[in-house]
């Protein structure tokens, strides 16, 4: 039976491993769609534009937002990012979910947005504060500076984990990610995301008739 798509959201702060999983997410299922969010910041060495991100100039940004074309859109640590309206509405029309890799506020406007009825959120945390800076020290991706301000910003985001419609704490990566498979199998039979469902009742209902 055909079903809409789910918007997937997985949030957590930097370090605490949602990177990661959305992709083993991906690997798990090959048709779960990534959302290329837009960005002002500049590309890293390695990163693709259209892949990794649409890479914006602020001024061009700022248009999408202004014309509607931008599903959420924040500011973080300086720089833009944003994810686009169309290709995530098309996806969940065509019963294909789309996976966003986003912090709270984003997650908090897709949350409120028309396309709300499809919304799947997940927030993880981390199993301590201490390991968290550890995974991030560990990474090496970014100056001394820049982790420690998104330390700083961690209690912010933490915060917000009460506004998730499920909260994992991730101490192990394989039993996270099984987790998320579980929950993400239920929510696709969720009832909403099931249209035909309506037409199935009423045929049986006419079937029923029949028979009397």
């Amino acid at each position: 039976m055909p079903r809409r798509g789910l918007l997937i959201i997985l949030s957590s702060p930097s370090g605490a491993g949602k990177s990661t999983l959305a992709g083993r997410l991906r690997q798990w299922d090959p048709a779960l769609q990534f959302s290329v969010s837009a960005t002002t910041r500049p590309a890293r060495e390695g990163e693709v534009d259209g892949q990794h991100y649409h890479f914006k100039s602020v001024t061009a940004f700022q248009d999408l937002v202004a014309n509607g074309e931008m599903l959420e859109h924040a500011q973080v640590f300086g720089n833009y990012y944003g994810s686009p309206t169309a290709p995530v509405q098309s996806a969940i029309e065509e019963g294909c979910d789309v996976l966003f890799d986003i912090d709270w506020q984003g997650a908090q406007q897709i949350s409120n947005s028309a396309l709300q009825e499809h919304v799947l959120s997940i927030f993880l945390l981390p199993p301590s504060i201490p390991e968290l800076h550890r995974r991030l020290v560990d990474r090496d991706q970014d100056a001394a500076d820049v982790i420690e301000k998104r330390m700083q910003k961690s209690w912010d985001e933490i915060s917000h984990w009460d506004g998730y419609d499920y909260v994992l704490i991730n101490e192990d990566l394989d039993e996270t990610e099984e987790k998320l498979r579980t929950i993400i199998s239920a929510e696709r039979l969720r009832r909403s995301q099931q249209p035909a469902l309506v037409d199935h009742v009423r045929a049986l209902q006419t079937q029923f008739g029949e028979l009397s």
